[in-house]
């Protein structure tokens, strides 16, 4: 195999598929990136991990057809340093890799092509297409209130629902929940013509990778396919594709409590900041590396915000929209802020009933049309 090519054009390709590149594993294969040059003037380039992988094609000068294994790392880190911007790379029957920009070459080891994994398939005639910034936006609501780790295997991702004019996310672990709703142009890209309505879950990894792959970019679309144990996402000319988590999602809907009996309005900015300064204290290590949480009173209408450990304490009051009883309440600050962060608006409504009741976290306006917002969060349990 002999190619011709731009060096920067190859690094901003690459960069991409190290999401994919293992880097940890026993097999080489995988730590590798799979390069396929056909042709006249086309070369692909692809890492999988077995869970998740990035494809990619650009044109180069192919001089001579060929299918090899490069190891990852070292081919990012040799595009990097390499002094020139037409680099010609070689491979030859004894597996010796050949790189030649300028003056300079750098030789390593090739691995045959045909030890790559087997890649799932990555055509399907069922799929949708969204726009690029919604998504975005949507996953920023979302992705912190995924599980990691959690014995529950179905909340270690991002539970989709697509429906034919609306998407859903929604996250949970142990202590959080984020859903976000929004009524939008989906384009419905089934070949049967079937109604758009889809479930799935999404991987914690994959979604944390997607989110880094897309931009906020309303004008660019993202097409998605779907596949019976397989997710792929056509982004510009990056095709990534995951393993779905499976099995059925958790009834969100029957732990969310709608009935609450105390209500407050508070500027999300205002609190924010009352929450960082907390932060200062809750985040502090202390003896025994036990963190301590920050009390919210509600009291009339005024809110304290206080935190206390060893290292210090602090205190700020903030003015709120009150109704129902007073009420002193703990919470894991960086889950609270993370919460309260989340939920996109200038006011927020904050519902509660009890110290020991999860809190739910709303948009305080009227919400855009078919726009649905909702994070909760579960207290913790003061110290006597």
């Amino acid at each position: 195999m002999k190619i011709v090519f731009n060096r920067q054009q190859i690094l901003a390709a690459v960069s991409p598929l190290m999401i994919a590149a293992s880097g940890k594993s026993t097999l080489s294969a995988i730590d590798g990136i799979l390069i396929e040059a056909k042709y006249p003037d086309t070369c692909t380039f692809t890492a999988y991990d077995l869970e998740k992988g990035v494809k990619t094609t650009i044109e180069t000068e192919v001089i001579e057809e060929g299918r090899y294994i490069i190891n990852a790392q070292k081919f990012l880190g040799t595009m990097r340093v390499m002094d020139g911007d037409e680099v010609t790379f070689s491979v030859d029957k004894q597996l010796c890799a050949l790189f030649e920009c300028g003056k300079s070459s750098h030789k390593m080891i090739a691995l045959n092509g045909d030890d790559f994994p087997e890649l799932p398939l990555l055509e399907s005639e069922k799929g949708f297409s969204l726009s690029c910034g919604q998504l975005r936006a949507m996953l920023t609501k979302t992705m912190y209130a995924m599980g990691v780790n959690d014995q529950r295997p179905v909340l270690n991702g991002c539970f989709f629902e697509i429906e034919d004019n609306s998407i859903m996310l929604v996250s949970c672990d142990s202590f959080k929940l984020a859903k976000c709703k929004q009524k939008e142009d989906i384009k419905n890209n089934n070949q049967d013509g079937s109604d758009l309505r889809y479930r799935f879950i999404v991987p914690t990894k994959t979604v944390n990778e997607l989110y880094k792959l897309i931009t906020g970019d309303s004008e660019k679309e993202i097409v998605i396919y779907m596949t019976r144990r397989h997710i792929i996402f056509h982004i510009d000319n990056v095709i990534f594709f995951s393993r779905l988590v499976d099995g059925e999602y958790i009834d969100y809907d029957r732990i969310i409590i709608r009935q609450h009996k105390i209500h407050a309005t508070v500027n999300r900015d205002v609190l924010l900041a009352a929450l960082d300064r907390a932060a200062l204290i809750t985040e502090e290590r202390v003896a025994g590396n036990v963190r301590s949480h920050v009390k919210l009173q509600f009291e009339g209408g005024m809110l304290k915000v206080m935190a206390a450990s060893a290292a210090g304490s602090t205190y700020d009051e903030i003015e709120i929209g009150h109704e129902g009883a007073d009420i002193l309440i703990a919470f894991n600050n960086r889950y609270l802020i993370d919460s309260v962060r989340a939920c996109e608006a200038e006011n927020i409504r904050i519902a509660l009933s009890s110290p020991l009741t999860s809190v739910n976290i709303e948009p305080a306006e009227e919400e855009a049309k078919g726009m649905e917002d909702l994070f909760m969060l579960l207290p913790v349990r003061m110290k006597e």
